[in-house]
């Protein structure tokens, strides 16, 4: 009997990591943009905004997980042709249809319940997401540099939740300023992709094979070069931003970021993973979270 228990135990430990692994949390750090309006809203000091705020970043955290449930139970067949990929839990056989259904029925549900306590048209938002991301996974993806900006288009979205879960309009500067970063790190991870899988590309994803070295290399210097740009000039210009301009002592970190993480890219052969390259290198980590305390002091000071 003690045997029995202790492999029951075992088998639902395997299975409970496997489903956690699949979730991807380490993803949800990409959620955090929803709380971006709440931020440079100057709603940070409203309870009843940062509650909405966290609900809506939850929501998306589970509508994200349940996308890649269904990511990688469309992909496993090709997911197996990858030296990276081949390993995910669905890829590899450890998870069943029963498993993966379960699971992002469960995810959706929980995703639903936190966007309507979230409030305004969160819940709308977060349908307009998942549709997005279902047509990305089984079609748009497929087809090269639209699936760059569907990505980018998923981060509009998150801000865009965070805006009318907080009761703000979204800025036209924190809209532009997340398409193109957005961009750049997508270019970035289809650069990296294209290097690792070399002359095979194509056997994991067609739409790679239409990119070219040279290519992502040209749309990463043009969205680096625009995100800079943008992000100066929004701390000269936006409206809600302190009037004596005091915002623009933050271009030093912005631009030390989007330099570093080239430097990672180029000489590190990183991208491939954002959030990964971003918790795991101290000197980027260390700049955003200085970037982000400057900007809270700056504009509630």
């Amino acid at each position: 009997m003690q045997r029995e228990w202790s492999s029951t135990l075992t088998t639902l430990s395997l299975l409970g990591r496997d489903l956690l692994v699949t979730a991807r949390p380490r993803q949800w750090l990409k959620n955090t943009v929803v709380l971006a309006p709440l931020v440079f809203g100057r709603q940070l000091l409203n309870i009843s905004s940062v509650i909405d705020a966290a609900f809506a970043t939850l929501s998306f955290c589970l509508a994200g997980s349940a996308i890649y449930f269904f990511n990688d139970w469309c992909d496993a067949a090709a997911d197996r042709e990858h030296p990276l990929k081949c390993l995910r839990p669905i890829a590899a056989g450890r998870l069943g249809r029963r498993h993966v259904w379960s699971a992002i029925v469960l995810l959706l549900f929980g995703a639903i319940v936190f966007a309507w306590a979230a409030g305004g048209a969160t819940p709308y938002v977060v349908s307009a997401y998942v549709g997005l991301m279902i047509g990305y996974t089984v079609r748009f993806k497929h087809v090269a540099l639209l699936d760059i900006f569907v990505i980018a288009t998923g981060f509009v979205l998150r801000v865009w939740a965070g805006a009318t879960a907080v009761g703000v309009p979204l800025s036209p500067w924190l809209y532009i300023c997340t398409v193109l970063l957005a961009l750049f790190l997508a270019v970035a991870k289809r650069r990296h992709e294209v290097l690792l899988l070399e002359g095979v590309a194509a056997n994991h994803r067609p739409a790679l094979d239409e990119y070219s070295v040279p290519l992502l290399d040209a749309l990463l210097h043009i969205t680096a070069t625009a995100t800079i740009m943008t992000y100066s000039l929004y701390t000269f210009f936006a409206p809600s931003l302190p009037d004596d301009h005091s915002m623009m002592v933050t271009i030093p970190f912005v631009l030390y970021g989007i330099f570093r993480y080239l430097y990672l890219v180029y000489r590190r052969d990183l991208g491939g993973v954002p959030e990964q390259v971003l918790l795991d290198d101290r000197p980027l980590l260390l700049t955003i979270v200085v970037w982000g305390l400057l900007v809270l002091v700056l504009l509630y000071r």
